[in-house]
Formats: C-alpha cells, sequence, structure tokens
C-alpha cells in the first residue's frame, strides 16, 4: 500500500481513482471530490475541508480524521466503510451507501445524514441537529448512542438499538421490524404508522405516543405524564410499569398499566375495538 503523510491536496480530484493507498497526517482543502472512484482507501489523522472527498468508493477506513463545516456530502454512493475516533462537523454525510461502521464517532451537525443506507453498525455515537436522520435505511445495529434531532428514523426496516437515549419528534413513523432495548425515548407522537415495533425495558416520554402501529410490543416500559392520548388506533401487546395519563380508542390487543388516569372509547374507534384495558398496582 502506497503512504502519503505530512502533505496537503487542493482543487478538483486530485486523487481520482486511487486504490491501495494510505494517507496520513494530510489535508484535503477547498475543492471537490478528492477521493472520487478510489478502493481500498486508509486515513489517519487527516482533515478534510472540501467538497465530496469520498464519492464512489470502496472498501476504506477513516480513523481519528476531522471533517470540517465545508467536507458537506463527503461519504456518498459508497461501501464498506470503517470510521473510527472521528469528529465530523459537515452535515448530509452518508447517502445511499453499504456497509457502514462508525464507533467512537461524534456528529454534531448531522442535519440530512444517513439516507438510504443499508448494513449500518454504531457504537458509541452521538450525533445533534440530526434532524431527517436514518431516511429509507435497512439493517442497523446500535448500541450506546446519544441523539437529539427530529423525524429521525423514517421509512427504515430491521432496526436493533440498545442502550441509547434519542430526543426526536416524529421518530420511527413507518418502520418495519424495530426493536429497542434499554433506551430513553423522549419526543412527540413517537413510531406513529410503525409495523412490529417493539420497545423493551425503555422510558417514553411526549404526547400521542404510539398510535396508528401494528403488532406493537410494549414491554416493561415506563411513560412520563406528558404520554397522553396513547395507542390510538393500534393493535398492541403492552405492559406498562408506570401510570399512563390517557389511552384513546386502541384497536385490538390488550394494554396492562400500573395506573391509567383516563381511558376514551369513543364513536371514532375503529374495529374490532376489543382491545383489553387493565391496571395493576404491582406493576
Amino acid at each position: 500500500m502506497k503512504l502519503i503523510k505530512d502533505t496537503e491536496f487542493g482543487g478538483e480530484r486530485p486523487l481520482f481513482a486511487s486504490s491501495d493507498l494510505a494517507l496520513e497526517n494530510v489535508t484535503i482543502h477547498t475543492g471537490e471530490s478528492a477521493l472520487k472512484q478510489c478502493r481500498n482507501i486508509v486515513a489517519r489523522d487527516c482533515r478534510f475541508e472540501g467538497k465530496y472527498p469520498f464519492w464512489h468508493v470502496d472498501n476504506f477506513a477513516i480513523e481519528n480524521c476531522l471533517f470540517t463545516p465545508g467536507a458537506r456530502a463527503a461519504l456518498w454512493y459508497s461501501r464498506d466503510l470503517i470510521m473510527k475516533d472521528t469528529l465530523v462537523e459537515a452535515p448530509k454525510m452518508f447517502r445511499d451507501m453499504d456497509h457502514i461502521t462508525l464507533e467512537r464517532v461524534k456528529i454534531p451537525d448531522a442535519q440530512e445524514t444517513l439516507w438510504h443506507c443499508r448494513d449500518i453498525q454504531l457504537r458509541d455515537v452521538e450525533v445533534a441537529n440530526a434532524d431527517y436522520l436514518f431516511m429509507h435505511c435497512d439493517d442497523i445495529d446500535i448500541d450506546r448512542y446519544t441523539q437529539h434531532g427530529n423525524y429521525s428514523f423514517q421509512y427504515c426496516n430491521r432496526v436493533t438499538i440498545r442502550n441509547a437515549e434519542i430526543h426526536s419528534k416524529d421518530a420511527f413513523w413507518n418502520t418495519t421490524d424495530v426493536t429497542i432495548i434499554d433506551s430513553t425515548i423522549s419526543g412527540e407522537y413517537l413510531g406513529w404508522h410503525s409495523r412490529r415495533l417493539k420497545l423493551v425495558n425503555c422510558h417514553i416520554s411526549g404526547t400521542q405516543p404510539l398510535c396508528y402501529c401494528r403488532d406493537l410490543v410494549v414491554e416493561n416500559c415506563t411513560f412520563d405524564a406528558d404520554c397522553d392520548l396513547a395507542f390510538e388506533d393500534s393493535s398492541i401487546d403492552a405492559v406498562v410499569t408506570s401510570p399512563i395519563t390517557s389511552v384513546k380508542n386502541p384497536r385490538t390487543g390488550s394494554i396492562k398499566a400500573k395506573s391509567i388516569g383516563e381511558i376514551i372509547i369513543d364513536a371514532n374507534v375503529l374495529a374490532p375495538a376489543d382491545c383489553k384495558i387493565s391496571t395493576d398496582e404491582q406493576l
């Protein structure tokens, strides 16, 4: 593997179509597409300032690097990425990619990041300003994760999340086969229109959670007092070990909670309208 170290590049496509290349302490200045159409690339202790540095790249590793705000849309249309110990200040990262691993990565401006990607693994990742994060992604595995940003994980399939703190309005809309374990989820309108969403040992806050869901499972979870009008038009199997402020028109299944402040079943409840609702102070 050829080594390039302690140098700088700028302008258009300075390393276009390179392969078997290691970069160490290299700065990519303002310009475009520094490493476009490359393969077998390793970047360590590098700084990326120009736009689109890694487009159409296969099999690459990025370690202890910095992507400044000018390196927006840096990683698109690529495969087989391992990124570790890296600060990503640029927005709109990771589009239409396969096989992404992020470890100990911080993304303080994660707006419109991770769209149309597949086979994603995150460990010890922190994101902020993360509006519209994870749109139309498949096969996601996350552990030890913190997120601040709205409209996340919409239209995602086959997701497992553990040990997370997620602050996101309209999270997990129109998802399929999502499991969230040992996590805190804060935000309005959680999980609407989802299929087979499963929450285990989670704490949930925000108004009108978990409505219009199909085959929803809530296992050993707690709700904040602001979780009102829960479960409207949902098919559900729920055990909530805290009080629930109010439940409105669940479609079918069962709900058991420590207590329920108000149960609203009105003329708008949809068939089969046979959800079994009960309380148990011992929960």
